[in-house]
C-alpha cells in the first residue's frame, strides 16, 4: 500500500489544478508539485502525456496509481486523508449530497459553461446533459443559499471545487452576480487555505516567467 504521505500533483498555475492545490491545504497533508509550464505546452510533451495521454490537469501520482480527472482526485484525495473530515463516510447521510454536487459540476456545470463560452446552443433540452443554461444555474443557487457551505453547516471536499470554479466563472463574466454567490464566496475566499495557495501559484507562475540562465 502506497504511504499517504506519498501524494504528487501535476499542477499548472491559474488552471483547474488550482483547486486541487487548494484541496491539499484544506486537508493539510504533505504533498510534493510537479509544476509545468503551460506558456512552454509542457503539458503535451511525451514525459506528461506519458502520466496522462489527454495532456490535462490535474493528475495525481500516489505511489503506483495515477488519478486524472479532476472530480476523480477529489473524491480519491478526501478518501484517502478521512481524519480531515472532508469527506462523508460511507453510510453517512451527506455521503450521497456529497457525490451528487460533485459529479453535478462536471456533469451539468462544465458542459453549460462550455457551451457558454463558445456561444453554441445546447441543442435539444432531452440531448443536453445539463438541460438549459438558466436552469443549472437555478439549481447551484438554490443549494448554495441553503449555506454556509455547500452542504450547509459542513465544509467539505466539494467546497474547493464549486469554490474555485465559481470564483473564476464569476470573474470572467459568465455567470451572474447573485446574492447567493456572493455570500458564498465571501466565506470561501476568506479562509486561509484559500490564501496559501493563492499565494503558492502567484509564487510560481513569478519563478516560470524569469527569464533563464
Amino acid at each position: 500500500m502506497a504511504d499517504g504521505r506519498d501524494v504528487l500533483l501535476y499542477h499548472m498555475p491559474h488552471t483547474r489544478s488550482s483547486g486541487v492545490l487548494l484541496l491539499l491545504e484544506e486537508l493539510g497533508v504533505p504533498y510534493r508539485l510537479h509544476v509545468l509550464n503551460q506558456q512552454a505546452g509542457e503539458q503535451r510533451q511525451p514525459a506528461y502525456l506519458a502520466v496522462n495521454p489527454m495532456g490535462k490537469v490535474p493528475a495525481l501520482r500516489h505511489g503506483d496509481a495515477v488519478v486524472t480527472e479532476q472530480v476523480a482526485i477529489y473524491i480519491y484525495l478526501a478518501d484517502l486523508f478521512p481524519e480531515a473530515g472532508l469527506a462523508p463516510a460511507i453510510g453517512d447521510a451527506l455521503r450521497g449530497p456529497y457525490l451528487r454536487w460533485l459529479v453535478f459540476y462536471t456533469s451539468s456545470f462544465e458542459p453549460a459553461v462550455v457551451d457558454r463560452v463558445q456561444q453554441r446552443e445546447p441543442g435539444p433540452t432531452a440531448m443536453s446533459p445539463y438541460g438549459d443554461f438558466d436552469t443549472m444555474l437555478a439549481t447551484l443557487a438554490g443549494q448554495l443559499r441553503q449555506g454556509p457551505w455547500l452542504l450547509g453547516d459542513r465544509f467539505t471536499a466539494a467546497d474547493p471545487l464549486w469554490g474555485s470554479a465559481l470564483t473564476w466563472a464569476i470573474k470572467s463574466g459568465l455567470f451572474p452576480e447573485r446574492p447567493e454567490f456572493a455570500a458564498y464566496l465571501q466565506r470561501f475566499n476568506g479562509r486561509p487555505a484559500v490564501a496559501r495557495a493563492s499565494a503558492r501559484d502567484e509564487a510560481l507562475l513569478a519563478e516560470q516567467a524569469r527569464p533563464q540562465a
